[in-house]
């Protein structure tokens, strides 16, 4: 990915340090610790500071795909790994906090009564209960082409790495859970097919668009939440302490997908795009019906079921993204219904 604009000081130092040799940082390196111990002690809302999103976003990338003339060494020099964790924790308190927000009382079963079945139907209940901002509905509906060119780059900073935060929790699950989770993977990834993963489906979208499809070409106009809800994914994937928060994640994104990608799909149809646009909101209608079932009983309850105690973990990761896109989906309402474009910056010409 290309290297983005920073948005404040701490992540122009990191990419300031980035820029050098890993081996040779340690005094920019302390630097940078220090003007994040100070900076993040005025902080009142990390999950919608520009500049503490756009830095762990940065930090997170070197474990995916990497940033354009960045060092790979950079990914586990130790120094950056203590700035990833003093940004990862005042994150995690405040997801922690929204989740629990979110998920309200819950009754969830315990002892005898803590079974797969049991697990999925918390899940389902808690899907079914998502009564936040309809998204999908107004893209059905009343988005303009505009509107749709901006909900297609908010989505892009996850969708064209579609599935690979979830993948980093196949090494970490065992028996049935992993296999659940490697039958979900295997469908995201196009079955052996790369023209039919899910990522390379939502790039042909966004061609269809007259849309530039490269990873991250859009980071500097998205704002911090829409930054936010990919870094929630990298957090609870990269930190195996928080295996059963990504299969909450990812158990909650299947039950919550379906019915609004038909609609998004109508809404794209409704301006005359044929199949080769809305083919990627199509697939997800069959797919994530199927995969719900899968991700609520055999991902999250078959991991539930051989590890009870992570049991909170799991609605953590469940009750945290749903949070998030309540915030997501307030902002890209509010933002046109006033006529306001949702984005923080002006797009490449591309779009």
């Amino acid at each position: 990915m290309k290297l983005p604009e920073p948005r404040g000081p701490i992540s122009s130092a990191l990419l300031g340090v980035l820029a050098g040799e890993p081996g040779s940082a340690g005094e920019s390196l302390s630097g940078l610790r220090r003007l994040v111990g100070g900076k993040l002690a005025g902080v009142t809302n990390i999950i919608g500071d520009d500049d503490v999103q756009l830095a762990l976003f940065c930090l997170y990338e070197l474990h995916y795909s990497g940033l354009e003339g960045v060092q790979d060494e950079w990914e586990w020099e130790p120094g950056l790994i203590q700035v990833r964790q003093m940004l990862e924790k005042p994150f995690e308190e405040a997801l922690r906090l929204a989740a629990r927000e979110a998920g309200g009382d819950l009754d969830l079963p315990a002892g005898s009564d803590l079974t797969s079945d049991a697990v999925a139907d918390v899940l389902f209940g808690l899907a079914a209960r998502d009564t936040g901002p309809s998204v999908s509905r107004f893209v059905a509906k009343k988005a303009s082409l505009g509107q749709l060119k901006e909900f297609l780059i908010h989505k892009s900073i996850y969708q064209l790495k579609e599935a690979d935060p979830h993948t980093w929790a196949i090494p970490r699950l065992s028996g049935r859970a992993k296999a659940a989770l490697v039958e979900i993977q295997a469908d995201e990834y196009g079955g052996g097919r790369p023209d039919r993963m899910h990522s390379a489906l939502f790039a042909r979208t966004m061609r269809g668009l007259g849309m530039d499809d490269h990873y991250g070409a859009y980071v500097n106009a998205v704002p911090a939440i829409s930054l936010a809800a990919v870094n929630l994914m990298s957090l609870c994937g990269l930190n195996r302490r928080l295996r059963g928060a990504i299969t909450g994640h990812l158990a909650i994104y299947e039950m919550t997908s379906s019915q609004p990608n038909r609609l998004y799909g109508n809404g794209f149809r409704r301006h005359g795009f044929d199949a080769d646009v809305t083919h990627y909101f199509d697939e997800h209608v069959e797919a994530d019906a199927v995969h719900e079932q899968i991700a609520g009983r055999d991902l999250a309850g078959g991991l539930v079921e051989a590890e009870p105690g992570l049991l909170d973990d799991v609605i953590f990761g469940a009750t945290a993204v749903m949070a998030i896109d309540t915030r997501l989906s307030a902002h890209l309402l509010e933002s046109w219904e006033h006529g306001r474009s949702s984005l923080r910056a002006a797009v490449p010409a591309a779009a």
